[in-house]
């Protein structure tokens, strides 16, 4: 048998759910659980229940546990006897309605759960929303400034040599081999630089021209050419800004759109 704890209370109304930072420490009363489970049963056209058939229905379904009782002093009738219930209690009372119904009060009773902001906690959500979007401009703000100046710096048909000299401050010299280091490129001659396209690269970020060459007295050969495609150089542009190309040492430190912008201004 429960071991009960009477409290008296005048007013017809009896407390809702304590909320408490235990989630464990949360009650309801069966006068207001009941409330939850009328309502249901209204809305799916069941009849409500009386309380004092609604506490013995309680009392049967709880039979062994601990709770907490009070008694309402009716200016009206008879005095009547309610139970606190954690949450627990409440979802078990609940069970023994239909499914509809327990679906309902569930609902409800967890929608009663979620804890109430704060205006500070409100005003700091507010402020990460704001920040968040912020950055978001700032970050469309970049793309659209990147994609203005790779429209300005590439031309179709550009090698690697000719799209880096448009970038402020790369040391155009030391491209290539930076990109023979990355597989973009490798040299096919062992006497000099003569470099072809890689098969990392190749179609994905760069491609080749080949030019037959007759030279005077001698046979014919093909001449290659890396060709740089519109990947390629959006991904060298994406290099060039994180700093990893071969930079001069007199490089200023700017970079091609903020030259654009200081001149500008």
């Amino acid at each position: 048998m429960p071991i009960p704890q009477s409290v008296v209370n005048t007013n017809e109304s009896a407390p809702r759910f304590a909320i408490s930072e235990n989630v464990a420490r949360e009650k309801m009363s069966s006068f207001d659980l009941l409330e939850l489970v009328n309502s249901a049963r209204s809305e799916f056209g069941e009849s409500e229940v009386r309380r004092n058939d609604f506490t013995a229905r309680c009392r049967d379904e709880l039979d062994g546990e601990y709770y907490e009782t009070f008694v309402v002093r009716n200016q009206r009738g008879p005095a009547s006897e309610g139970l606190m219930l954690t949450r627990d209690q409440c979802l078990l009372v609940s069970m023994r309605e239909s499914k509809a119904v327990r679906r309902s009060v569930v609902a409800k009773i967890n929608a009663l759960e979620a804890p109430e902001l704060s205006t500070i906690q409100i005003l700091q959500i507010a402020m990460e929303s704001e920040k968040a979007r912020l950055m978001l401009t700032a970050q469309v703000e970049q793309q659209a400034t990147k994609i203005h100046s790779l429209e300005n710096l590439f031309k179709e048909g550009m090698t690697h040599t000719q799209f880096c000299k448009g970038l402020n401050g790369v040391n155009v010299m030391q491209v290539g081999n930076y990109l023979e280091a990355r597989s973009w490129l490798y040299n096919e001659s062992k006497s000099c630089t003569r470099h072809r396209v890689g098969s990392y690269a190749r179609d994905k970020y760069m491609t080749e021209h080949q030019v037959e060459v007759t030279p005077h007295g001698k046979d014919a050969f093909i001449s290659y050419t890396p060709i740089l495609l519109k990947k390629g150089a959006a991904r060298l542009y994406d290099l060039y800004l994180a700093g990893e190309l071969p930079m001069k040492k007199t490089w200023d430190g700017l970079f091609t759109h903020d030259k654009a912008l200081k001149e500008a201004a």
